[in-house]
Formats: C-alpha cells, sequence, structure tokens
C-alpha cells in the first residue's frame, strides 16, 4: 500500500465483500461509486438525505457525522459514506437497505399478476385502433437441395437464393451472427432451415437468425420503461402479442443521485457519461434480460427487436450521449428523435443486430416516457380537455385533447420516491403506503407494502401524501406543517422543532417519525405540481373547472389517495370520479411500439405535435409556486 492511499473493505449485506484502495481525502461513497459498490445516495452525496448509512467495523474515519445520525448510532459506529473519509486501513458494512434499489430484482409471475391483463387489454385496443403486428420480423422455413461435387454452391448464396425465391425479394443479405451458425445449422437439419427476417425499406431482406429443420421459433420483443428511480421491462410474442415475461429493478444510477440534475452534473465529470451508461444497461437492463429469458425459457439472442421509453435525460445516458446541455439555459438536448439503432451499438446483451427504436421525446425534460404515455393513455384522441400527471422522480404534465396538446416538466425532486425524507423509501416491501390516524389520540393505522408480519421500514409516496394529509385533517399541523398540538407520538427537539412518530423503536422495528423537515420538502413537491398545473392552464385561457378528466400514472399513482392529494392542494378540486390511474403508460407505450412500426410512426407524429413549455423562463411560475408551498393553498377558495 502506497503511503497516500487506505485499503478499504466493503462488506455487503448479502452479498460478497469489496476491497478498494482509496486515496485519502476521498469520500467514501466517492470511493463506492468509482468501484461499482452500490450504496444508494439519493442526494448525490449533499449530506442531506441521510440515506448512504455505512458502519464502521474495523478502523477509523475522519468527518462529521451528520444531523441523520443520532448519538446512540454513531457510538455503535454508523456513519453517512458521502461525509466520511477513511482515516486509517478500513472494514466497512455497507446494509441491504443501502443497495436494495440495485438488488432487489423482481421477475413477475403472470399467473398471479395484474400485468397480463393490462397488456391483454392494450392488445385489443391497439386492434380497434387498426394497428397490426407489423414488427417488421418475419419468419421462412425452406428445403434447400443439398451440394454435390456437381453443385458446389456456398451456403451462404445457396440460401439468398431460395430465400429470394420464396419471398419474390431479389435483394436479401446475412448478418454476420446469421452467417456464423449458417454451415453448422443447414447440417444440422440435412438442409432444411427457418430463416428470422427483417423487411428492411429500400435495402429487401435481412436475415438475423437461423435454426435447424421446419421450426416455429417465438419472436420476441423488448418493451423497456427507463425511469429515473427504476426500470420496468416485458418481452412480448412480436406474431401475436402475448406477454412473455415481466420484470422490475432499481435503476443503478441511483447512486449517483435520485434526480436527473445530480446525473447531469456526474456525467460531465471524467468518464461519467460511461459511467451513468454502464449502471443503467450493464447493472440492470442486461441482467433483467437475462433473468425475464430464463423465466420464459428463452434466449437473449433471440430477441430480434426492442422498444425504450424514457425521460430526455435517462435516454441520453442510456445510449451514451452527454447530456450537459439540458441543465444549462437555453436547455437544448442533444436529440429528441434518434433514429433506429442496433442492440450491439447500445450494449444490449440481444440479438446484435436487433433493432432499437426509442420514443421520441418533446422537450429538455419532457421525454419519450411522456410521448409513449400520451399515445397509451389515449389523451391525443380525448374531445374534451385532458390533464395527464405523470408522477415520479419527476413531475411531468400533459393537458390538451385531439385539438391541441402543452406540455411541461416541474422540479418537484424525489419527495415522491421517498427521497429528501428522513423516513422516505420507494415502494418496495416495508414501505408504509397508505396511513389513517385517529383525530383524538393520533394513534396511526398504517398499511405497509409486503402484508402482514412485514416491518415497517419508511414511507414510499403515497404513505407521505396520507400521513400529511392526516396530520393535517386532525389539526396536528398547520398550513406551514408546523406542528401545533402535543401528545404521545408528538416529540420536539432541543430547538423545538416537531415530529410525528409513526413508528416507536421496538414497536414493530426501528422508530420513523416524520419531521417538520420532512413535511415541508413535500410541500414543496407538491406545490410544484399544482403550480404546474395552473400555469399550464392559465396559458391555454382555461381554468381548473374546465378540466374533464384528469389520468395519473407514475410509479406512486396506484397507491394514491385522491381525497388526500387534494386535501393538501397537491391536486386540483376536482370530484374524485375523474380521476383515473392508469399504470406505467410509458410501459405500455414501449410495448405498442416494438408490436407495431405503424405505433412508432404515430408517436413520432405526436410529439411533433406537442408545444412544450418551460416553466422556468415563465414570469408567474414563481408566483404560483410560492402560493402553493401551504397547506392546501394561500388561496382557500380553490379548495372549497
Amino acid at each position: 500500500m502506497q503511503n497516500n492511499e487506505w485499503n478499504v473493505v466493503f462488506k455487503i449485506e448479502g452479498g460478497p465483500a469489496r476491497t478498494l484502495s482509496v486515496p485519502r481525502g476521498v469520500s467514501l461513497l466517492d470511493a463506492a461509486k468509482q468501484a461499482d459498490v452500490a450504496i444508494d445516495a439519493p442526494c448525490s452525496g449533499n449530506g442531506t438525505c441521510g440515506k448512504c448509512r455505512i458502519r464502521v467495523l474495523e478502523g477509523t474515519v475522519e468527518g462529521e457525522p451528520g444531523r441523520h445520525i443520532s448519538g446512540g448510532d454513531f457510538a455503535e459506529g454508523w456513519r453517512l459514506a458521502c461525509l466520511s473519509k477513511p482515516a486509517s486501513d478500513l472494514t466497512l458494512l455497507v446494509p441491504d437497505t443501502a443497495s436494495a434499489y440495485k438488488t432487489r430484482m423482481k421477475i413477475t409471475d403472470l399467473r398471479e399478476s395484474r400485468e397480463r391483463a393490462v397488456f391483454e387489454k392494450l392488445r385489443e385496443e391497439l386492434a380497434a385502433q387498426g394497428y397490426r403486428h407489423d414488427s417488421g420480423l418475419e419468419t421462412l422455413s425452406l428445403t434447400l437441395k443439398e451440394p454435390a461435387l456437381d453443385d458446389a454452391m456456398a451456403d451462404r448464396e445457396r440460401l439468398i437464393r431460395a430465400v429470394s425465391d420464396a419471398a419474390g425479394e431479389t435483394r436479401v443479405d446475412f448478418t454476420l451472427h446469421a452467417l456464423r451458425k449458417l454451415p453448422l445449422v443447414l447440417r444440422e437439419g440435412a438442409f432444411s432451415c427457418t430463416c428470422v427476417f427483417r423487411r428492411e425499406a429500400g435495402r429487401g431482406i435481412l436475415i438475423l437468425d437461423l435454426a435447424a429443420g421446419d421450426a416455429k421459433p417465438v419472436i420476441p420483443g423488448l418493451a423497456v420503461d427507463i425511469g429515473t428511480t427504476s426500470v420496468s421491462m416485458v418481452l412480448t410474442d412480436l406474431r401475436t402479442g402475448d406477454l412473455l415475461a415481466a420484470g422490475s429493478a432499481g435503476n443503478g444510477q441511483i447512486r449517483f443521485g435520485a434526480d436527473v440534475i445530480n446525473r447531469i452534473i456526474e456525467s460531465t465529470r471524467p468518464g461519467g457519461v460511461e459511467r451513468l451508461r454502464k449502471a443503467v444497461t450493464g447493472e440492470c437492463v442486461n441482467p433483467l434480460i437475462r433473468e425475464m429469458c430464463r423465466s420464459a425459457g428463452l434466449e437473449p439472442e433471440g430477441i430480434y427487436r426492442a422498444a425504450v421509453a424514457g425521460n430526455t435525460t435517462m435516454t441520453h445516458l442510456f445510449m451514451g450521449v452527454p447530456a450537459a446541455h439540458i441543465r444549462l439555459e437555453p436547455y437544448v438536448p442533444a436529440f429528441f428523435e434518434s433514429g433506429v439503432q442496433t442492440a450491439a451499438s447500445l450494449g444490449l446483451e440481444i440479438h446484435p443486430d436487433a433493432e432499437v427504436v426509442l420514443a421520441p421525446g418533446i422537450g429538455s425534460y419532457v421525454g419519450g416516457d411522456i410521448t409513449a404515455g400520451v399515445f397509451s393513455s389515449g389523451i391525443y384522441r380525448q374531445e374534451n380537455p385532458t390533464l395527464f400527471i405523470d408522477l415520479g422522480t419527476n413531475g411531468e404534465l400533459v393537458f390538451g385533447s385531439a385539438d391541441f396538446l402543452m406540455a411541461c416538466a416541474c422540479s418537484a425532486g424525489p419527495a415522491f420516491e421517498g427521497g429528501d425524507i428522513s423516513c422516505g423509501m420507494r415502494a418496495t416491501d416495508g414501505a408504509i403506503e397508505a396511513c389513517r390516524i385517529d383525530r383524538e389520540s393520533l394513534e396511526p393505522a398504517l398499511t405497509i407494502i409486503g402484508g402482514e408480519g412485514q416491518e415497517p421500514l419508511g414511507f414510499c409516496g403515497s404513505g407521505l401524501i396520507d400521513v400529511i394529509g392526516e396530520l393535517f385533517r386532525c389539526e396536528a399541523i398547520n398550513a406551514k406543517g408546523k406542528f401545533i398540538r402535543e401528545g404521545k407520538r408528538i416529540r420536539r427537539d432541543e430547538w423545538g422543532i416537531g415530529s410525528y412518530v409513526a413508528v416507536f423503536a421496538g414497536e414493530d422495528g426501528q422508530e420513523l417519525a416524520i419531521t417538520e423537515t420532512d413535511i415541508d420538502n413535500f410541500i414543496r413537491a407538491k406545490g410544484a405540481i399544482f403550480s404546474a398545473i395552473r400555469t399550464m392552464l392559465a396559458i391555454v385561457d382555461f381554468t381548473i373547472d374546465a378540466i374533464a378528466e384528469v389520468y395519473v400514472a407514475g410509479g406512486i399513482g396506484s397507491g394514491i389517495n385522491v381525497e388526500q392529494a387534494i386535501l393538501i392542494g397537491m391536486l386540483p378540486n376536482l370530484p374524485v370520479e375523474q380521476y383515473h390511474y392508469i399504470g406505467n403508460t410509458s410501459l405500455s407505450g414501449a410495448y405498442a411500439m416494438v408490436n407495431s412500426r405503424g405505433v412508432c410512426e404515430k408517436i413520432t407524429g405526436i410529439s411533433r405535435g406537442i408545444t412544450y413549455l418551460e416553466l422556468s423562463s415563465h414570469p408567474s411560475y414563481m408566483d404560483e409556486f410560492v402560493a402553493a408551498c401551504f397547506l392546501p393553498h394561500t388561496d382557500g377558495s380553490l379548495f372549497e
């Protein structure tokens, strides 16, 4: 070991240990990032989220403990990785909660899930609209004349001639992948084979793959939604649209920050774009593809087409394109439409020549996930004004009908995914997703993801909406989010700052408390959503009561109690029956794209017809935002 480095052993709970040489003066979080040790850091190392907890087992560190580490935890060796630097050789424990975003990969059991029903309904709707399964992929089974001394034509030319005659196409070519398999496949099948090929405009037929004999191979397609926090995928049979497998996993980029701004900043550092590309593709997308293929009994190299939807920053980083100018005025991305790419060029471990299409973006902060969502929601076909809201790490809105569409994004921050909240977490097992509080005693009744017996670990977005709404309804907090009642569940620190203890230590597990700082962070997030809605409506001279329907999509939409969201001033005060949760519309749109080239053309047309509003440049937005940063709002008449 050189004098300017320390040996640091990261013992990952439930996983292998990693030993690194860490230069003096480098934080443990930065060292972990460089070595691909998964430590969740939603604030990207600013010391504000308290999520990058590690425990020192051996050795000493230097640095402040941070406000998120109690005196008792500090004495037990707990530290924040972002605020700690090695002062000796170290052995550290990385708890499972710090890396759960990466390790908890979920493959859906389609027999027991609602995903199959959702996509079957979508398939029926697409057929009703006249969209065919026209992915461009076909199969053709042939029996060739075997070569002989007087007929020594090469295998490639022999098959090209047969395909040309059978398919009525003069231009036929091979991918290198298919050519490498050709000699063995022909002889294994006694010169009978099945070709998988793609018809390409102006180029004829391109043979992608071969199988021996009269095979009837499944032709799978891959649909991918790359979210800032998580990645969701489905495998579909491109002949029929049937669902073959579904899965989801955390986006490995999360350790570089919970929001796109921190990701963009990280991308500007030496090697940053490639680190972020590998974090989502190598650590998340490709492992998930392998697991889904294993579940469906398929080989990844047999996936011949893929469609990807994501916000503008995610698609840039997925493709390895610098994203720095997205956050710099005048906020210009490198592309909205990326054209058709190949899997090999993007590092996807499927058929190397598979077509990969990306949903086109609209603006610097409204990307292909929203254009895909606009298509799958059908808002572009509505007769009456409709509001589409995608709630996740970012908040994106689309308002309009068949006559016009306007879109914008608001900087809601990561609060809806549990970021910037001391006991916040994503919607996985252990998350409190719903809460009811007794008005007199302030005792809570909690609903926890994972069911009976599951230990509560934190609040996800829908749970935060509930607990803050309930505290406001019970008059435990005022319009500014400050505690105005006392009781067993309300605690104050030495400065008089209040918090609500939802779970006492020893009741069901660790203590979980919502602080006034947490409430303030959440009020800002909900204020960003409502002020964006008001600003966008004002620009087109509409009022809230002109909204006929509200479609809510995104990660936390399924668990939202709309009445609570209205109570705290997050959503407009409209009849609850006008609200509809429509699921992961980004993934639904990608599914439609992978199955149909016609859908790809339609979504591109939709994206070109949407007007993008840059809220930061609109003079009234900040006034609207400030007014919305109260419970429910400074204008009480909006929620009467």
